[in-house]
């Protein structure tokens, strides 16, 4: 008897789902090495409630059953998106689901009629979103660390 391959399936996410998301985003982030009082300043802005659900894009990948990563995009000025989150589960890292989660916002931010995204980016992700085709731009300040500054970036959807 053969053993099916495992299924990838992207999906909208759903309203509840929201506290598996924000458990998955901080995982994440946890992978990076931050002590724990920096994770616990960065835990609201990382926690994704029914209603950011409601109001933005957020897409799912789901890997045979279990949640592995997702991504939100949500209106931005003009005409961008602000990438909200992209988050793999660290048990996904190096496998491709993050190019194929950005492709797929790339593909949902043109659906929307959007120019470009824009991406407040933590420094470990930076190198991932410039190979994938974003140029930075400036800094922003976090919302959850004042006086803390992040990458900006963009990514011109005329141009990936």
């Amino acid at each position: 008897m053969t053993t099916p391959e495992p299924e990838l399936v992207l999906r909208r996410a759903e309203a509840g789902e929201s506290g598996l998301l924000s458990e998955l985003a901080m995982r994440a982030k946890a992978s990076h090495g931050y002590e724990r009082s920096f994770l616990d300043a960065c835990r609201e802005e990382l926690t994704y409630s029914s209603e950011h659900l409601e109001r933005w894009a957020v897409i799912v990948a789901e890997f045979d059953g279990a949640i592995a990563g997702f991504y939100a995009l949500g209106p931005g000025e003009g005409r961008a998106v602000e990438l909200e989150a992209l988050f793999v589960a660290p048990g996904f890292f190096g496998r491709g689901l993050g190019r194929l989660l950005i492709g797929h916002a790339i593909e949902e931010a043109r659906r929307q009629g959007a120019l470009q995204i824009t991406i407040q980016s933590d420094p470990h992700a930076a190198p991932f979103y410039l190979a994938v085709g974003a140029q930075r731009v400036g800094t922003r300040e976090s919302a959850s660390i004042p006086g803390r500054y992040l990458p900006l970036l963009e990514i011109d959807l005329a141009n990936v």
